[in-house]
C-alpha cells in the first residue's frame, strides 16, 4: 500500500460559540496568535510534513477563511513598490497554488467523523492527515512531519497522543495500549471520552494519519457519544477488524487553542518564542506578576 501522505483534512466547520462576540463576524480560524491566523499554523505544519493537497470542511460564513489564501495583488504591489520585501515574503508564504485547495461543506454539525466523512470523494485509495486547527503544537520538527516519518515505518493507521491527568481523560479520545514501544505504541481499543475507568492516561491529540479503510468505516455513519458521528469509533473499527492503528507520543507542547485560556497561554508562548518580541513582552509580563504580587 501507497505509504506516502500528501493529502490533509482540516475539519473547520465549527462556529466558535465559545469566542463569540468575536466569532460572530470572523472565523475562528484566522483569529491570530501574535500575528499570524490559527489556520496558517495548520498550513504550516502541513507543508512542513509533505502535504501537497489541502481540502477545507467548512460551513456557512466561512468566506474570510476561503479569502485568506488568495492572492492580494494590490497589497503585494503596495508593498513592493515601498521596499517591504520583509513583509513581501511574509504575505507571499500565506499563498496557496491554484488547485492546491478544496473546499467542502459540511451543512450539519454531526461530528468530527461526519467532518471527515464529507471530504471522501476527494480522497481516492490513498491515507490522509487531518488536522484539528484547534490544536496548536509548538514542535521541533512539526507534529505531522514526525508523524509521517514513524508512519513510514508503521503504516496503519496513526494518531498524535499525549500522556493527560487521569481526571481529565473524560474529555478525550483515550487508547488502549496492547504494545508499549517508547515513541509509539499500539493500540488495541480506542474508547471516546470514558466517564470512569479509562483504558490509560493517553489522549488522542488532533492529529491522524487515516488509512483509506478508515473511511470505509465513517461510511456506516454509525452514531457514538454525544449522538454524534465519533471518528475515534472509526478508528476502533479498524482494530476490531484485525488493522494496525498506533500512537505516537510526538515531542513538543500542545495548546488547546479551542478554549479562551488555552488560546492566552499560546499566545504568550509563541510570543516570548520570537525573537523581536521576546524581550520587551518578558520585562511586561515580569512587571504583571510583580505588581500582583503587590496587590496580594
Amino acid at each position: 500500500m501507497n505509504r506516502k501522505v500528501t493529502k490533509a483534512i482540516f475539519p473547520v466547520a465549527g462556529l466558535g460559540t465559545r469566542f463569540l462576540p468575536a466569532t460572530k463576524s470572523i472565523p475562528k480560524e484566522i483569529m491570530t496568535l501574535v500575528d499570524r491566523p490559527l489556520i496558517q499554523y495548520a498550513i504550516d505544519e502541513a507543508r512542513a510534513a509533505g502535504i501537497e493537497e489541502f481540502i477545507f470542511v467548512t460551513s456557512r460564513g466561512k468566506g474570510a477563511l476561503e479569502d485568506y489564501f488568495d492572492h492580494a495583488h494590490e497589497l503585494e504591489s503596495s508593498l513592493k513598490k515601498s521596499g517591504k520585501n520583509e513583509l513581501l515574503d511574509v504575505l507571499r508564504g500565506t499563498n496557496m497554488d491554484s488547485g492546491a485547495i478544496a473546499y467542502v461543506r459540511q451543512h450539519k454539525a454531526l461530528g468530527l467523523g461526519h467532518a471527515v466523512w464529507c471530504a471522501r470523494r476527494l480522497l481516492g485509495n490513498e491515507p490522509v492527515a487531518v488536522i484539528l486547527t484547534d490544536d496548536v503544537i509548538m514542535g521541533e520538527p512539526p507534529c505531522l512531519q514526525q508523524m509521517v516519518e514513524a508512519y513510514k515505518e508503521t503504516g496503519g493507521t496513526m494518531v498524535a497522543t499525549m500522556e493527560v491527568p487521569t481526571e481529565k481523560t473524560k474529555a478525550y479520545g483515550v487508547l488502549d495500549v496492547a504494545e508499549d514501544m517508547g515513541a509509539i505504541v499500539r493500540a488495541k481499543g480506542m474508547v471516546e471520552k470514558p466517564k470512569e475507568n479509562p483504558p490509560s492516561n493517553l489522549a488522542v491529540i488532533g492529529r491522524y494519519i487515516l488509512a483509506p479503510t478508515v473511511m470505509d468505516n465513517l461510511n456506516k455513519l454509525k452514531q457514538g457519544a454525544g449522538g454524534e458521528i465519533q471518528l475515534t469509533d472509526a478508528i476502533a473499527d479498524e482494530i476490531e477488524e484485525g488493522r494496525d492503528v498506533y500512537g505516537l507520543r510526538f515531542r513538543g507542547q500542545r495548546f488547546d487553542c479551542g478554549s479562551k485560556a488555552g488560546f492566552l497561554q499560546a499566545t504568550v508562548a509563541f510570543g516570548l518564542a520570537r525573537d523581536d518580541l521576546k524581550d520587551e513582552f518578558a520585562d511586561y509580563l515580569s512587571d504583571v506578576m510583580a505588581m500582583r504580587k503587590a496587590a496580594e
